[in-house]
């Protein structure tokens, strides 16, 4: 491929994908992706004002230089050029949650949220030193080890990562089963050093149980493929009991959909559930398509700082409806939606589409949601393994299930709790 072919052909890719990211925000998923079929063939010279237009001059003047006096470009393979150019065009929208997955990066994020594969058992979130763990997996080779949510992981088999994508570290550290990983964490001021080895990891997303006689528990680790059909059968276990606990703690999200399914448990038919709103002004309504009584007992929703976008829209209708008491910390404050859409070669963006409201049309981006009655855990409580909010939560759902007033069981623990 000549110099000048080499330049049409990133001109119309660069330029076809600028078209295919920015059109899909104000377009239906299936429909645009169907409309990928279409030939664009745009020539980068063509100067074009719009707002929303990309002046390519100076991409293909630093290309241009490149390909000119980089000595071993005859040994560069242009694919990986492209891909590159693709995170960096994404990693621009300075959104840590609208990104680029090649195809095996891709695989290895859905296969995450069908709750099966191999690695340490943790769930990662970028922050600027490196990735931060925000939830662990019970009996993975991360909770053997002693790695906690809130730690920071800067080093990965003797490779500084605070420059890399959340999934450039999930490459790092995911298995084979058997792989040795060594991690350097910041905990505080403290530096501490983890080997372990990777396994099999299977994700129960709902672990459910009984407390006491007139007393369930749920918990929830993910918004999976699988959670909405899992939950609805723990819930019909428990359904004599008095009062249930559904435990949404370090549980980062998932499908909205499923969300949604959950609610409908609770929330009667034709009732709204939540909005997603979208840039272009357009806006979806959920509303429930069940009875919504499935449960009729009372309900404690225990959730911390690190319950965010999926949970959040669980907690936040249920508050709107008055439908729990809210126990634990504020919530992350993740308010927005993506949506996957795949290309062809198996590859994948994940784009921040529409922002999601609850019923009350309050949207919690960066907010979080404040719970009813605030228990945090001690530094004592973690040494101690002691599950402060859970065993708080009791009593709060016991003294409610002593009352006919939520408010009022409210009042009544915080008055005894000063």
């Amino acid at each position: 491929m000549n110099s000048k072919q080499n330049k049409n052909f990133l001109t119309f890719f660069l330029i076809y994908l600028t078209i295919f990211l920015l059109g899909f925000l104000t377009s239906e998923a299936f429909d645009f992706y169907n409309a990928e079929q279409k030939l664009i063939i745009i020539d980068k010279n063509v100067n074009n004002s719009k707002e929303d237009s990309l002046n390519l001059d100076k991409y293909f003047s630093v290309y241009d230089k490149i390909k000119d006096n980089y000595y071993d470009f005859g040994d560069v393979k242009k694919e990986d050029l492209v891909e590159k150019s693709i995170v960096g065009l994404v990693s621009g929208l300075n959104d840590p949650y609208t990104e680029y997955f090649n195809p095996n990066e891709n695989k290895n994020f859905m296969s995450s949220l069908s709750g099966d594969f191999e690695g340490i058992g943790a769930v990662l979130e970028k922050v600027d030193l490196g990735v931060k763990i925000t939830s662990v997996v019970e009996n993975s080779p991360a909770e053997t080890a002693g790695i906690k949510p809130g730690d920071i992981v800067t080093d990965v088999n003797g490779t500084n990562i605070a420059k890399m994508s959340t999934t450039e570290v999930i490459a790092l550290i995911k298995g084979p089963a058997g792989k040795e990983v060594n991690l350097v964490l910041k905990r505080g001021d403290e530096t501490i050093e983890k080997q372990l080895f990777t396994k099999a990891i299977v994700i129960p997303s709902i672990a459910g149980k009984e407390i006491d006689d007139d007393i369930g528990y749920i918990g929830v680790a993910t918004f999976g493929d699988k959670t909405g059909t899992e939950f609805k059968k723990e819930l019909e276990k428990l359904k004599n009991k008095k009062g249930i606990i559904i435990d949404l703690r370090d549980n980062g999200g998932g499908y909205l959909e499923i969300a949604v399914n959950m609610l409908e448990n609770f929330i009667k038919r034709g009732d709204v559930i939540a909005y997603t709103k979208y840039k272009d002004g357009k806006k979806d309504t959920y509303y429930s398509r069940s009875l919504g009584d499935l449960y009729n007992g009372k309900i404690v929703v225990l959730m911390n700082g690190f319950s965010a976008s999926a949970s959040e829209i669980f907690a936040g209708v249920m508050k709107d409806y008055q439908k729990a008491i809210l126990v634990g910390e504020k919530t992350y404050g993740k308010g927005s939606v993506q949506q996957p859409i795949e290309l062809k070669d198996g590859s994948m963006i994940k784009i921040t589409i529409a922002k999601w409201f609850t019923p009350k049309d309050k949207n919690i981006d960066k907010e979080g949601i404040e719970p009813d009655v605030e228990v945090k855990l001690t530094k004592e409580d973690v040494e101690k393994k002691y599950d402060r909010q859970l065993e708080e939560a009791k009593k709060v759902l016991k003294s409610y299930l002593n009352s006919t007033s939520m408010q009022l069981s409210i009042d009544n623990y915080k008055k005894d709790n000063k």
